[in-house]
């Protein structure tokens, strides 16, 4: 699970955002969102607790009545123990037609196998989130790669923190139960029938590789899964296995895409905190916050400084052990954004450590 570190929670001024619903289901329950549409939750644990998944009305290819189910949890004994809770209760024992995941994160996709193989339902789902979650699933048990250590180093972690990072390196594939072998590919732009009603496919990237949000016209629903929260900044970063990569414009094309495509009326269902309106402000504050981080970044940078030592200017709270390799790589994706913008130099020492400054 990769959500931000409050990067846009700088500013006192937030959206007038409404919340339509007054309280959230609890495990083993449901809340009716429109009809046909419903909203569970599955446990995380941590900060956040909790996921929203949701269950739409749906037919099996014989036309018996079964729900799709978009984003799964993690998986593990208590999402299980969830999923079986909600299926004989608030889905009334009907089978699950297919499984739509928003991105390949642990949280969202974890349990797509155990769905898909219960009830021999395909995965929906886009090419590069397949393929990049099985990449990383198959990291499972290596050692840290060299390029990797060598990519943190340059960040300018200690040695203790790269041991850290050597041992706990491995760690993704534990949060998945063992991926569906096949799936069915999403694509930006496809409409897909749902039950009585039609879906649209919405891409975006930056926080992952080609993230699937779900657009429904008809009833005027956003499924956002990561890509529009209402409470934090999803996590954009940049990892080692591209170092080079600018998923800060990726991310802020993105959102700019998103507000020109889906009209501001709908009822945005995002992965984390609670059912909003008032998505036109929401990406708008999203976009301003990260242009003023990269504004207060700039002039941070007109003395030379090492990715770990920005990290004040773009969060609020204290980068322990804990949140260094996301506070890294979301440090570089803004040190990247402004290098590929041109107000930004980069020089490596004799150490491997890089220095970024201010572009005369």
């Amino acid at each position: 699970m990769r959500d931000g570190i409050e990067q846009g929670t700088w500013e006192s001024h937030r959206p007038k955002l409404t919340y339509p619903f007054d309280h959230a289901p609890k495990l083993g329950e449901a809340v009716d969102i429109a009809p046909g549409v419903k909203w569970l939750r599955m446990p995380l644990g941590g900060a956040l607790q909790w996921i929203n998944v949701w269950a739409l009305a749906d037919e099996t290819p014989d036309g018996k009545a079964g729900w799709a189910i978009v984003d799964t949890g993690i998986s593990g004994i208590e999402t299980r123990n969830a999923w079986r809770a909600a299926l004989a209760g608030p889905l009334g024992g009907k089978p699950v037609t297919r499984v739509f995941v928003t991105h390949m994160h642990p949280d969202h996709i974890g349990m797509s196998g155990y769905l898909t193989r219960k009830f021999d339902a395909r995965l929906w789902i886009t090419r590069l989130e397949y393929i990049t979650c099985r990449s990383l699933a198959a990291d499972t048990g290596r050692e840290a790669p060299e390029d990797a250590v060598r990519f943190f180093r340059a960040a300018g972690w200690d040695e203790e923190a790269l041991e850290n990072y050597r041992a706990k390196f491995g760690g993704f594939g534990r949060g998945l139960y063992a991926l569906p072998d096949s799936f069915h590919r999403l694509n930006d732009g496809d409409e897909v029938k749902i039950g009585d009603h039609a879906w649209r496919v919405v891409v975006g990237s930056g926080h992952s590789p080609e993230h699937a949000c779900l657009w429904c016209p008809d009833l005027k629903l956003m499924i956002s899964g990561d890509q529009v929260l209402p409470k934090i900044s999803s996590n954009v970063s940049v990892f080692p296995t591209e170092p080079d990569g600018d998923p800060l414009t990726d991310w802020l094309t993105s959102l700019k895409r998103i507000k020109g495509k889906i009209p501001d009326d709908v009822l945005v269902l995002p992965a984390h905190n609670d059912p909003f309106r008032g998505l036109h402000a929401r990406i708008d504050h999203l976009i301003g916050g990260h242009e003023r981080g990269l504004t207060r970044l700039h002039a941070l940078i007109a003395e030379p400084k090492r990715v770990v030592d920005v990290f004040h200017v773009l969060f609020r709270r204290k980068i322990d052990e804990y949140l260094l390799g996301m506070a890294t790589g979301e440090g570089l994706a803004h040190l990247n954004c402004l290098l590929a913008r041109g107000q930004a130099v980069r020089e490596r020492d004799a150490s491997g450590v890089d220095w970024y400054r201010a572009a005369a």
